[in-house]
């Protein structure tokens, strides 16, 4: 057992560990989604369709990251966590270098599986080492600070993936000798893997904080004995944080789809909007979203982060029926309005689940966020959108309003769930006093 600490590292240290991981999680994600601007040289040259592909971009990466995240978790919680997010992340570049050197699609579907496993250990360590690094009144700060970096990632591997390519294919690395003999899909690979090195050097520079207010060592009985002791509270607040995580994954793999079938919009023209809005929107909305949160809570209460959660997922709702307006412009605004209040939503989430986790378990906590939000966002937000599209709607330029009728539920029973676990955490409060 180790006893309880109230000293924070200095405020600079603090800092600048956050700003290391937010740069881990922006090439986390840029690793994690550069394939989807690679598909059709990649498809090319290793002579498979969609459905491969499909493996690729999704079972590859997601089932891996989903169950090596657990036992990932309990690491974190127990381990050096600076250590095990250095060996997560030359595991996951080393596997992105390896995806531009795989000779077949079996190795290339390898590869991506370690991206997965080295992916899934760096948001439980760095949420529960940020957790140990500042007073409860700024972890939702720091804790979306960090996740900017998620955030802006995704739509950032659009871009950097595009202008790699695209010079690859004008030629501009023909002067390397070890590059000159790739593929031009496969030099966007191994240039995006070598940058990504950077991090565990960079991880370096960062202090293993000290652990606070420790009471044990977290096993999975004691895991289990804790989330049975908050069934309520616990389960409502991964479930809706989850639900947002169906809405992400829905509007950003159709949006796209719906400007194009709907409006006829070309592809450099979504690409450009698409990603400024979702960069703008993104940024504000991890920041100004860990900012509100904790503000609330440090003036009403610790109940007043799930209030936060549940007002940006009812701001969801609304953004979410935008995009099956009949302008591109209201598409537009419904992405824009809808990532911003996602980004409130999850940050007012995690925050309230970081703090409401004995530190302990907080590594862990993550992985049970990971976990929710890849089988529920990614296993269904896609699916359920097209499904609505092709077999109830059966038009293709209806995938707004497939979009909405799946989105807007979905950020409605958020908002239950938020209310719930409200709920839950005010009563144990009162109790306690």
């Amino acid at each position: 057992m180790t006893s309880p600490s109230t000293t924070f590292p200095g405020r600079v240290q603090a800092w600048w560990m956050v700003a290391i991981f937010c740069i881990a999680g922006f090439v986390s994600y840029v690793d994690r989604m550069i394939l989807s601007v690679l598909v059709e040289p990649l498809q090319r040259d290793l002579g498979i369709g969609d459905a491969q592909t499909s493996l690729l971009q999704g079972a590859a990466f997601a089932i891996v990251y989903v169950f090596a995240g657990l036992p990932l978790g309990i690491l974190a919680d127990r381990k050096t966590r600076r250590n095990l997010l250095i060996l997560g992340s030359i595991v996951w570049t080393a596997g992105t270098l390896l995806c531009g050197l795989a000779p077949t699609f079996w190795m290339l579907f390898a590869a991506r599986i370690l991206v997965g496993i080295g992916e899934a250990a760096l948001a439980p360590a760095a949420a529960s080492m940020i957790s140990d690094s500042f007073p409860a009144h700024l972890r939702g700060t720091a804790l979306g600070v960090f996740m900017m970096g998620m955030v802006v990632g995704g739509p950032g591997s659009v871009g950097i993936g595009g202008s790699l390519l695209s010079a690859a294919q004008n030629g501009a690395f023909k002067g390397f000798p070890f590059l000159a003999n790739l593929a031009d899909w496969r030099i966007v690979l191994v240039l995006v893997g070598l940058a990504g090195f950077v991090i565990p050097i960079l991880s370096l520079t960062v202090r293993e904080p000290a652990r606070q207010e420790r009471e044990s060592e977290a096993t999975i009985a004691a895991v289990i004995s804790h989330v049975r002791g908050e069934r309520i509270l616990i389960p409502s607040l991964l479930v809706g944080i989850a639900l947002l995580s169906v809405g992400d994954y829905g509007l950003y793999s159709w949006v796209p789809s719906t400007l194009t079938r709907k409006f006829g919009w070309s592809p450099d023209k979504i690409g450009g909007y698409f990603s400024l809005i979702t960069t703008l929107t993104g940024i504000a909305g991890a920041v100004l979203g860990g900012a509100l949160s904790d503000a609330a809570a440090k003036r009403f209460g610790e109940p007043a982060r799930y209030k936060v959660a549940a007002g940006a997922a009812f701001i969801g709702a609304i953004a979410a029926a935008f995009v099956a307006g009949p302008r591109p412009e209201h598409v537009l605004i419904g992405l824009g309005l809808w990532t911003l209040a996602s980004s409130f939503g999850a940050i007012g989430g995690i925050a309230a689940l970081q703090h409401a986790m004995p530190n302990e378990m907080r590594g862990i906590s993550m992985s049970f966020v990971a976990f929710c939000n890849t089988l529920l966002g990614l296993g269904l937000g896609p699916t359920i959108v097209a499904s609505v599209t092709e077999f109830g709607f059966k038009r293709p330029d209806a995938v707004g309003l497939a979009i909405a009728l799946v989105v807007v539920p979905a950020s409605i029973l958020s908002v239950c769930l938020f209310s719930i676990s409200r709920r839950a955490v005010t009563t144990k409060v009162q109790t306690r006093h």
